[in-house]
């Protein structure tokens, strides 16, 4: 910040937050008139740590607000709070001090998605598949991205409750020799195989080398944009393959976690990797894995499923977590 910039205390604007392994993104959300601004995404790369990267955000906008309420792509229970799937690791009341806040609302970043559900408009999603949803019954988003998350939303006499989960870390379970053969493949790399080593960024060139190994082919070690380009141009078989291993088996996924919370309301996929292959996952075998459940196919084939569209729907459920305060506890 320029020093001859005033910096403006403002009780009336509070920062939102959604951090996530890769980028941090971040904004002011104006509380009279219930709305975002300023965007901004930073690399988390670039910062040793969080209060750095919302002290550089903080200083380009020139303002010092009184309440925050931050998403992140980790377990946020304790005191402390550990990224996964970066460096950053901070003390919740040493941030709150630094930052000079008077109130520091901490979220999983799943929790803040399940919260932006009742505000996203038709133009934020697209179905995939049949299915209409059931008013006021639960709902479930899920999605891949760096990790794999996971929240379920339920509606209460106070209104809507998001229920946080880490979905992303229960065990893979194959559903035909192929996937038996991937799995066996993973369980050498790593000791427990959650749908998250397959349902990710990396979970997608895990599964473009676990594809190659079954199938004896030689490969060099690629990237999750080589995979989603050279599986939608067609240019690689096993590019193609994955991608569609890689919807079946968050279809499969999807199912198994909307039938444990009854999410008649409706499955919600966000992250940041299926907008990569869209046109390819919406031909995909998803909508079928989700629904192949037996007797409870037409169950589930009852409730719909839907792709986020948002491009910032993170930061719309943290500033809900703000607006919901007093239902978060």
């Amino acid at each position: 910040m320029n020093g001859s910039e005033e910096v403006v205390v403002s009780s009336q604007i509070a920062l939102v937050g959604d951090i996530g392994g890769t980028n941090a993104r971040f904004a002011l959300f104006d509380l009279s008139t219930q709305s975002l601004q300023q965007i901004q995404v930073l690399a988390c790369k670039d910062y040793a740590n969080i209060d750095q990267a919302i002290t550089h955000y903080l200083n380009q906008q020139s303002v010092s607000p009184e309440q925050a309420c931050l998403a992140f792509a980790c377990p946020v229970h304790n005191a402390q709070v550990r990224m996964t799937n970066n460096h950053w690791y901070f003390d919740k009341q040493t941030l709150k001090t630094d930052l000079g806040l008077k109130q520091l609302r901490i979220i999983n970043d799943f929790t803040a998605l399940a919260l932006a559900l009742p505000v996203l408009s038709e133009k934020d999603l697209c179905q995939v598949g049949e299915g209409d949803s059931v008013k006021d019954k639960p709902k479930l988003v899920m999605g891949p991205g760096t990790g794999m998350g996971m929240a379920g939303l339920v509606r209460t006499q106070q209104g809507w409750l998001p229920i946080p989960t880490e979905g992303g870390h229960v065990d893979f379970a194959p559903r035909n020799e192929l996937e038996v053969e991937v799995w066996r493949y993973l369980h050498r790399c790593f000791e427990h195989v959650s749908v998250e080593r397959i349902l990710s960024g990396s979970g997608l060139v895990n599964l473009y080398q676990a594809l190659a190994a079954v199938s004896g082919q030689e490969i060099s070690v690629v990237d999750p944009s080589y995979i989603t380009t050279e599986g939608c141009e067609g240019t690689d078989k096993l590019a193609c393959q994955t991608l569609e291993m890689f919807s079946e088996i968050l279809g499969a996924v999807a199912g198994n976690a909307a039938l444990t919370i009854g999410a008649l309301g409706g499955v919600y996929i966000a992250g940041g990797i299926i907008p990569r292959f869209k046109a390819h996952f919406m031909k995909s075998g998803f909508r079928n894995a989700f629904i192949d459940k037996g007797r409870f196919r037409d169950y589930l084939n009852a409730i719909p499923s839907y792709l986020v569209l948002a491009e910032y729907p993170g930061l719309l459920g943290a500033a809900q977590g703000l607006v919901s305060s007093e239902r978060l506890g």
